[in-house]
């Protein structure tokens, strides 16, 4: 017996040390599998987040719902604020079915004016409070919407689209309690004089969770953006979340992303999910991060990569650590990030995180894999149907065999594709059937499947994890190479001077491809060390990767959740007539980054100069 005991105990290490995920892997599927046991019974009744939000409005209507600024909203706030705003809605012609356009600062208003908004059946847009003119008018198009809620300070930005708006016969509201400005109305005013009664559910009786709840817009890093079409259904996947981290019913959220994106909206609808507390602030600060932390007692935190390199960059201080964070949630994390984020503001539970705000497929990095975005295991592949298959990284299109099906990637970076199914739909883009069609790939392994087409590039290692490797619109090819621009990034903001790098293409005349170039901003009190750059990329990038241009910058122009902005620097490429700031150029023969001179510019462009 005791025989049998130690042979097992044995085989039991032996298999444990042959499939050391194993457990995390089975309970992670166990939670998996819990959530879609809830959608399934929410998909039969039509159970949305605003029902779910009205449960926690009767259990706990005085528990804090918002926490912005020195104001607390509870539960019970929001609802009478929301059936007020929804009321107004009503009053002033806004129907069952249409879309109200959002153009707001993160502010608890947003918040319930969304629900006030789906209180009587309709949608919102949310709209990037960046952008201006023709990309405003473009985003509001797409949506259809015949009305426009905009904060008081970005009345300006309305008024440039005024005569256009007019022409399309647009309802615009700004959020203020009075507006003396032409053809626009305040709204705060008649929200404070509405009924904050609840109203019949009778308004919103033609909702299914497959009915569009909101769109949410790409970031346009390369043209303008596309109106991601997202379903009640949708919001309850990605809403689910927290609940698959182990967020409880105690903890406090803390959300400085904004909310007319996914990452940011969607954890003000996860908190709904667990009835937790919600610490909102209106836009990201550094300095400020962890002062608000303790301030409000955040358990959680939402991130980005970028947040986690802001705060890592910050001065050190002595509090760091003083603080009550025990998750942080969200995506596109370095590696080195992560592990200088974890030395320096404590064990914090790092859930790293893959999704688009379009896509039908999710990525758990729930083991702790440093620089990871998730595994690809048996279990999982029981709930999705998704493969990294070859791809003409500058193309985008798939490598086919001879019977036209796509190969597999093993070993190398695939392009990340998931199976469209009832259970994972794509939701498309709102009034843009052409966008919708490219991110379908048809006939991907047998004839008449489809896949939704992430556009990103993943390699898996031995131990089957995940990580990302760079976006297909991104990579360029030089030197007969395909060049990762992400790669290229990382490797320069290792150096001790450069503390940002957006890395890009740009055409060189008589060659063929792109060469690559990177805009740079220095860490501050840093000069820029010409020799040791060239000599670090030299010594970690291949010839072909190797950036022939540098540019230096004040800043980074970047999307409102940080993403590198590059068509307008592709365009301006390298020509020192239209650049006022210091550019560079890699002489490989003098193992040094030299000031791109007009002399330079002209020898390059005759081809004199060896790049």
């Amino acid at each position: 017996m005791l025989l049998f005991i130690v042979c097992a105990a044995f085989s039991l290490l032996g298999f444990y040390i042959l499939c050391p995920y194993i457990l995390q892997d089975a309970l992670h599927v166990i939670w998996r599998l819990k959530v879609k046991r809830t959608l399934d019974k929410y998909r039969e009744t039509n159970f949305t987040i605003l029902d779910k939000f009205l449960e926690r409005v009767k259990t706990q209507p005085r528990k804090p719902f918002i926490r912005f600024k020195d104001e607390t909203l509870s539960y019970q706030d929001v609802d009478k604020a929301s059936n007020r705003a929804a009321r107004v809605f009503l009053q002033n012609g806004t129907k069952e079915g249409e879309t109200v356009a959002l153009f707001l600062a993160n502010d608890p208003a947003f918040l319930w004016l969304w629900l006030g908004l789906v209180k009587i059946g309709c949608s919102a847009a949310f709209l990037n409070y960046n952008i201006r003119s023709k990309s405003l008018l473009h985003c509001l198009q797409c949506s259809g919407a015949k009305t426009l809620v905009a904060a008081e300070e970005l009345q300006d930005a309305v008024d440039d689209i005024m005569p256009s708006l007019l022409e399309q016969q647009v309802t615009v509201f700004i959020l203020t309690e009075s507006c003396e400005r032409a053809n626009m109305k305040s709204l705060k005013d008649k929200v404070s004089q509405a009924s904050s009664e609840p109203l019949p559910k009778d308004l919103r009786a033609h909702l299914t969770l497959m009915s569009p709840a909101v769109y949410i817009y790409t970031s346009g890093t390369t043209g303008l953006p596309k109106a991601a079409v997202i379903s009640h259904l949708r919001l309850w996947v990605v809403g689910f979340y927290q609940f698959i981290v182990g967020v409880n019913s105690n903890d406090v959220v803390y959300v400085s992303l904004p909310l007319y994106h996914t990452t940011g909206f969607m954890a003000c609808t996860a908190a709904i999910e667990r009835g937790i507390t919600v610490a909102l602030r209106s836009k990201f600060s550094a300095s400020q991060f962890w002062d608000d932390c303790r301030k409000y007692d955040v358990t959680v935190i939402q991130y980005i990569g970028e947040v986690m390199r802001y705060l890592c960059n910050t001065p050190k201080k002595d509090n760091d650590q003083s603080h009550k964070v025990r998750l942080a949630v969200g995506n596109g994390l370095r590696a080195d990030v992560w592990r200088d984020f974890i030395n320096r503001f404590g064990n914090v539970q790092m859930f790293e995180f893959y999704g688009a705000t379009e896509g039908n497929i999710g990525l758990w990095n729930y083991t702790g894999r440093v620089g990871a975005i998730g595994r690809d295991t048996i279990f999982q592949r029981c709930i999705m149907s998704y493969a990294l298959i070859k791809c003409d990284t500058v193309t985008g299109e798939p490598v086919r065999d001879p019977s036209g099906f796509c190969i597999k990637a093993k070993g190398e970076p695939g392009l990340l594709v998931s199976e469209i199914t009832q259970r994972a739909p794509f939701g498309g883009y709102a009034r843009d059937l052409q966008q919708t069609e490219k991110k379908r790939l048809h006939n991907v392994f047998k004839t008449g499947d489809i896949y939704f087409n992430t556009g990103d590039m993943m390699i898996m290692d031995e131990d089957n994890f995940f990580y990302f490797h760079d976006r297909t619109g991104d990579t360029f090819r030089w030197k007969g190479e395909n060049v990762a621009t992400t790669e290229v990034s990382d490797v320069m903001t290792a150096t001790e001077c450069i503390q940002e790098a957006n890395v890009y293409g740009v055409n060189v005349p008589g060659q063929e491809g792109r060469a690559g170039m990177a805009a740079i901003t220095l860490r501050e009190g840093q000069k820029f060390d010409s020799r040791s750059v060239c000599q670090h990329v030299q010594n970690l990038l291949p010839a072909y990767a190797r950036p022939r241009f540098i540019r230096i910058k004040t800043m980074l122009e970047t999307t409102g959740t940080f993403k590198n902005l590059k068509g307008k620097l592709v365009e301006e490429g390298f020509n020192p007539n239209n650049i006022t700031e210091p550019l560079y150029f890699l002489h490989e023969e003098e193992k040094n980054y030299i000031p791109l001179t007009q002399e330079i510019y002209a020898s390059v462009l005759t081809g004199k100069s060896r790049i």
